[in-house]
């Protein structure tokens, strides 16, 4: 379900340089992850905070078990949906 939403919102940023701009702004706020999430539900994407961590949480695990033991180092920045999210918003 988030993944759909998160690739929803990214879609739609991408060509709605008003919502880009406002997600963007975020990053810069005190609680930069609630503020997004709040901005994205105003915008009618089910997107929560818990649900944004435990996804990069899950993809990074299932990347860990698919080498059979062969890959005990996590990738860096692999587990982290929030800025993968922003890293390919930035750059489209």
């Amino acid at each position: 379900m988030i993944e759909r939403e998160l690739e929803r919102l990214l879609r739609d940023a991408k060509a709605d340089p008003d919502l880009k701009a406002a997600l963007l702004k975020t990053r810069g706020s005190e609680e930069p992850v609630e503020d997004f999430c709040a901005l994205a539900r105003k915008n009618g994407y089910e997107i929560y905070a818990g649900e944004l961590f435990a996804l990069g949480l899950n993809e990074n695990d299932a990347k860990l078990r698919s080498v059979n033991g062969g890959g005990v180092n996590p990738i860096e920045g692999w587990d982290d949906a929030y800025e993968q999210f922003f890293t390919s918003l930035i750059w489209t």
